[in-house]
């Protein structure tokens, strides 16, 4: 490690407790999606007080923001930050499922630590900007409603990344990585149908039952199940039942389906399917459809190049070790794990069932896990996956709770606001701005980043998931 990259590891150490403060500050806020209005200015605020030039509610987004600080020339790194909560998790710091208010939001994903991060990474990197005579610009992206609202797709389409060079980003996890596997491409979408409502007793012949059609549709795909791919995912939830009296047959009712497959191309056909689905039960029950686009995010685009510096980064910097009480906590927390989420989140990563036997013996991940194989797919979407396609993009993961901890879950809440969340933050911190500096530093190793990306590009061709004319779902 070169004198500039200890001095912004060491400035990260010096000043860890002003992120820390802000990140528990953003924990207790627990906004949900589009609404991080207490959030975002209090990020907002951070950055303009350090000298960042703040652009706010980019991409028609209230709570969206790019942040840019510049010294010359040079090579244009971006950092993505996260902030949202999740609806119904709200959990005190405890080892035991202990809501601070019944059915309040909670950060279930770690997102008040995300965005923090970023922050500290590039509040370190102004200062070597500032002193050590680098050139080039940083700029941290405010990024709400990652969670089913895909805000980092609007904002690709807007054009906010067009410019920039290299992007990175981290999420909170169970153990410390670089992300090699594929995320799955995700349609967001509800179904709204249109009865006619009658007595259920006197006249039900007389009406068209919405609920029917919702329950008719829901039965459809469950049986579309085992014709579809198997890594591909769909579940819903719905949204409207049709009222709360038994006795009135439902005129309206609604559903909000998630689409997902692990690639982008595969994700239209499968929705064509639901919706023949819907428009069946429609058929059926004799009542009017609506289908109305929530979001939609793409699947990731790996980029080798950039990964292989971050992995570099984490072993350089070296994993976080743990507190007495940091064990303590998790080994509490542990017992209210299910024995098999371990093995799940394990073979995610590419770890054997050695691997997994070994990891057995502890609560917390304490070393760096070396690359995997890259057709691994994570059962799950981020809207990162957008910005992928546009600019060359990598991410990694920290331990900031304890193995096999579910995500979005209540266990995931009470370790973001604890120390074991706060060292996994800080170490991201430091391998983002590391990872920053190498490639602001070496501007070869900024081209063959980007050759990797548009080769990938011509093999595979992009299409934003966002149908021109969609808005954003600011208003749920």
């Amino acid at each position: 490690m070169n004198s500039i990259a200890k001095n912004l590891v060491d400035w990260i150490d010096v000043h860890q407790n002003t992120f820390i403060d802000l990140s528990d500050a953003v924990w207790g806020f627990a906004e949900l999606g589009y609404r991080e209005l207490q959030s975002s200015q209090l990020l907002i605020n951070a950055l303009e007080g350090a000298g960042f030039i703040v652009e706010k509610g980019v991409a028609g987004i209230p709570t969206a923001f790019v942040a840019t600080y510049t010294n010359g020339t040079g090579s244009i790194i971006g950092v993505l930050g996260e902030f949202d909560a999740l609806p119904g998790l709200s959990q005190d710091c405890v080892p035991y499922k202990k809501p601070l208010v019944n059915g309040a939001p909670g950060h279930g994903c770690g997102h008040n630590l995300l965005g923090v991060a970023g922050i500290a990474s590039c509040f370190a990197l102004q200062q070597a900007l500032a002193a050590d005579g680098i050139q080039g610009t940083i700029r941290y992206y405010g990024c709400p409603a990652e969670e089913g609202g895909a805000a980092k797709a609007f904002m690709a389409k807007a054009g906010l990344f067009q410019d920039v060079d290299i992007c990175l980003t981290w999420h909170p996890d169970s153990f410390n990585a670089t992300s090699w596997a594929n995320f799955l491409a995700n349609y967001r979408v509800v179904f709204k149908f249109h009865g006619k409502p009658a007595h259920a007793a006197a006249d039900p012949y007389n009406g068209r039952s919405a609920l029917d059609a919702v329950e008719l549709m829901n039965v459809g795909v469950n049986y579309l199940r085992e014709h579809m791919i198997p890594d591909a995912r769909i579940h819903y939830v719905i949204t409207n039942g049709g009222g709360i009296a038994p006795n009135v047959v439902p005129a309206e009712a609604a559903s909000l389906y998630s689409v997902r497959t692990p690639r982008i191309d595969q994700l239209n056909p499968l929705f064509e399917r639901v919706k023949d689905i819907a428009r069946g039960a429609a058929l059926m029950t004799g009542t009017e459809l609506d289908i109305e686009l929530n979001s939609g995010m793409s699947n990731m685009l790996l980029n080798a190049t950039i990964n292989s510096v971050l992995q570099g980064k984490m072993e350089e910097v070296g994993a976080p070790k743990f507190s007495r009480e940091d064990f303590a906590f998790a080994s509490e927390i542990s017992k209210t794990i299910p024995s098999d989420s371990l093995e799940q989140s394990a073979v995610s990563y590419g770890l054997d069932a050695g691997a997994i036997k070994v990891l057995k013996n502890s609560v917390l991940h304490e070393s760096v896990l070396p690359p995997y194989k890259p057709e691994i797919i994570q059962p799950g979407s981020t809207d990162v996956g957008d910005v992928s396609w546009v600019v060359p993009t990598g991410q990694f993961v920290t331990a900031c709770q304890a193995l096999g901890t579910p995500g979005h879950s209540w266990q995931t809440v009470a370790q973001g606001r604890m120390g074991i969340g706060h060292k996994g933050m800080i170490y991201a911190a430091k391998v983002m701005a590391l990872g920053a500096l190498e490639f602001m530093q070496n501007p070869e190793l900024v081209h063959t980043a980007r050759d990797e990306f548009k080769k990938l590009l011509l093999e595979s061709n992009y299409t934003s998931p966002i149908p021109d004319g969609l808005k954003p779902p600011i208003d749920g």
